[in-house]
């Protein structure tokens, strides 16, 4: 595996601009927020819209007082990932997501992101306006062994993020396995013809990890950096929070802060969060300080 010292000395680190649709979005510039909009019933941090009534109206409402707020992006999920969380159908992932898409793109200025493993809802949200995928799979679902989604992101030219993930949390040598793992999905995405610049890599802190495990992804992130790509940090009320303050998801957001503000030091370039206006607010203070 190449090391960390021969891939800055390569100017790689240095390199992180993304093609949105003609845009570039210079990573190295700034840390970018991407704003979490879910559009499930059943979502871990209790802010699902799905079931309520005007839903649609109330995502468009969130959407704008995010952007208002300063959000990079919009990551858009219609299937809660949360532990014991039941699967959905395509069709019910179709009938919650893309309607809001359609309404949406219409609403921002900002790229939207869809959060999805299955290759047809991303083909489809990509096909209504949507700019990223977002891959809790990294590519490596089982459902989609013909590497489908792969291909779709190569078709669209679109960025996308790939997350480690696995079933069990059994770990021999975690941070190696987990790039390991993170280096077979890049593989897929250059093997299937994604740009190499549209590669955003993310330690997926919460699946597939214990409490101990997720501390320890945070401790060493900068280790990810070996991959030489942008890092994305999805912290943002998870039991890793909680865990650590005994805090319910209501009360997260400082902890969230803390647990964010570490992971750029350590690398991260976009962050995934709810709150994005006190977010915003501690990630401009921390630019301002380590880039002056």
């Amino acid at each position: 595996m190449i090391s960390h010292r021969v891939i800055v000395e390569k100017g790689l680190l240095n390199n992180f601009k993304l093609n949105i649709e003609g845009k570039n979005y210079d990573l190295n510039a700034r840390t970018y927020v991407m704003g979490i909009i879910n559009l499930t019933p059943d979502s871990f941090s209790q802010d699902g819209l799905y079931g309520q009534k005007d839903y649609i109206d109330s995502v468009l409402k969130q959407g704008e007082e995010m952007v208002a707020a300063g959000v990079d992006f919009l990551d858009l999920g219609a299937e809660s990932t949360r532990p014991g969380a039941e699967q959905i159908s395509e069709a019910e992932e179709a009938k919650r997501i893309l309607p809001v898409i359609k309404e949406l793109v219409r609403m921002v200025s900002v790229p939207i992101s869809v959060d999805t493993f299955k290759p047809s809802i991303a083909e489809a949200a990509l096909n209504m306006g949507a700019s990223i995928i977002n891959d809790i799979w990294g590519l490596q679902s089982t459902d989609d062994p013909d590497r489908r989604m792969a291909k779709v992101a190569a078709t669209f030219g679109c960025p996308v993020i790939i997350m480690h993930n696995r079933e069990k949390p059994d770990y021999r040598f975690l941070m190696k396995e987990i790039i390991e793992s993170l280096q077979e999905s890049i593989n897929i995405a250059l093997e299937n013809g994604v740009d190499p610049g549209q590669i955003i890599i993310d330690p997926g802190i919460g699946f597939g990890k214990t409490y101990q495990d997720n501390l320890k992804v945070l401790q060493n992130l900068d280790q990810l950096r070996v991959l030489g790509k942008p890092i994305l940090l999805g912290v943002s009320r998870k039991s890793v929070v909680g865990l650590t303050l005994d805090l319910p998801v209501s009360e997260r957001l400082e902890g969230t802060i803390a647990a964010n503000l570490w992971g750029i030091s350590k690398g991260a370039n976009i962050l995934r969060v709810h709150d994005v206006k006190a977010v915003k607010r501690a990630v401009k203070m921390y630019d301002a300080i380590s880039k002056a």
